[in-house]
Parts: structure tokens; C-alpha cells; sequence
């Protein structure tokens, strides 16, 4: 039986490769912006960097008024060269902050090996959060309020934390961030498959701090079970 032929419209097709383009400079500037990621570390590491770390819960404030800082400045330009360099600078600023848990897995006998434990897992989750989004048909939209309140709860575990010094609780807050950020790259990668999202710079942006945050919560949990001091 021979069905009726229906030609794609002019508008899919270009609602489509509008989709691909985005995806494509997204991933292009995700590969990018690990450059100054990489070098902030190496910087911080080698000047020994630590943010306030007489004051936890300053420290904490501080770095989230300058992250804030630097996503409004992206979001408000990104249609323009600013918002790609703006995007480049918060990556190498996050570098620096990185340096700080990188010095501490240095210091175990196995550090190296555990760094790149958990860089390999982030690898793993991205890339299987991207290959799920990219085949999967489903829209993942539904998760956004979802992952969005067990952000804020674990932000607020982060806080009260920092009074506490609780380690259970500790290890509990990394545990819930692996997989809430790991579901967030399916979220924002999948906004993009389905055409939510339009602006790469946006996207990137996004999709970084996903991968930022997997990969740190997951060292976290890797030092604190398997970390062998000399």
C-alpha cells in the first residue's frame, strides 16, 4: 500500500536546523570554555588558592554574588562577543575555585588517580545524558520545577552545613547533586533538542555549571571513600 507523499514544510526544516546549529555551537563553546576552566585550576593550584577560608559561610556568599555577577552579565549579553567573553572569564573564575578541592585531593597518596576518576564519570554522564536527549523523542520539560526545588534544598543543606560540619551530611548533599545535576544536563540538553532553547551562550552556560557541579559533588564523594593518605 502506498501512502501519500508529504513533504516536509520549509518552517520544520528550518526549525530543525536552527536545533542543530544550536546544539553544534553549544558544544563548541562546552569544549572551549574548559580551556580557562583547566588553566584557573593549574593558576589557583600553583598560587595555592583559597577563597576565605577563615570564613566558610563569607566565603560562600562571596562566591555566589560573583557567580550571579557574571550569569547576569552573560544572559544580558548574549547575542553579542561580550556575553561569549564574559562566559569565557566566569569559566576561568570557576577554574580558580575549582583549585581549592583539587589542592585537597592532591593531598591523598592517590589524588591524581582520583581526579581523574571523577572526570572520567562526569565524561560518562554527559555523554549519556547527551546521547538520551539527542535519540529520546520524549520531552524532559516537565522536570525543570523538580530539579529546580531540589537545587534550592540542596543549596540550603549547603548553608546549614557549613554551621553544622555534619560529614553524613556532607556526603548526603554530593549524593543529591550528582544525580540532580546529571538530570539538569538531560533537562537543558533536551530544552535544546526540542527547540526551548535558542541562544547557544545561554545554553553553554547551562550546561556548564551542570557539568561543573557533577563533577565536583562526585571528587567529593570519590575522596571521601576512597582517599589514601601517605
Amino acid at each position: 500500500m502506498n501512502l501519500p507523499y508529504q513533504p516536509v514544510s520549509q518552517d520544520s526544516a528550518g526549525l530543525a536546523l536552527q536545533q542543530n546549529r544550536v546544539l553544534r555551537n553549544t558544544y563548541m563553546l562546552l569544549a572551549l570554555s574548559m580551556v580557562p576552566t583547566v588553566i584557573g585550576a593549574l593558576v589557583g593550584i600553583q598560587m595555592q588558592f583559597s577563597f576565605l577560608a577563615g570564613s566558610p559561610f563569607m566565603a560562600f556568599i562571596l562566591f555566589l554574588g560573583i557567580a550571579w555577577g557574571f550569569m547576569y552579565g552573560i544572559e544580558k549579553n548574549k547575542n553579542s562577543g561580550l556575553g561569549v567573553a564574559l562566559l569565557l572569564g566566569f569559566t576561568f573564575f570557576m577554574g580558580l575555585m575549582l583549585s581549592r578541592i583539587l589542592q585537597v585531593a592532591l593531598g591523598f597518596s592517590n589524588g591524581g588517580s582520583m581526579i581523574t576518576l571523577a572526570a572520567g564519570g562526569t565524561g560518562a554522564v554527559f555523554f549519556t545524558m547527551a546521547s538520551i536527549a539527542s535519540v529520546s523523542k520524549r520531552d524532559f520539560s516537565n522536570m525543570g520545577k523538580f530539579l529546580f526545588v531540589g537545587m534550592i534544598v540542596v543549596l540550603l543543606a549547603i548553608v546549614a552545613n557549613i554551621f553544622l560540619q555534619i560529614p553524613a551530611l556532607s556526603l548526603a548533599i554530593s549524593a543529591a547533586a550528582v544525580m540532580i545535576f546529571s538530570a539538569y544536563i538531560l533537562y537543558d540538553l533536551s530544552r535544546i533538542v526540542q527547540g526551548g532553547e535558542t541562544n547557544y551562550v545561554s545554553a553553554t552556560l547551562a550546561v556548564y555549571l551542570d557539568i561543573y557541579n557533577v563533577f565536583v559533588s562526585l571528587l567529593h564523594l570519590i575522596m571521601a571513600f576512597t582517599g589514601e593518605r601517605d
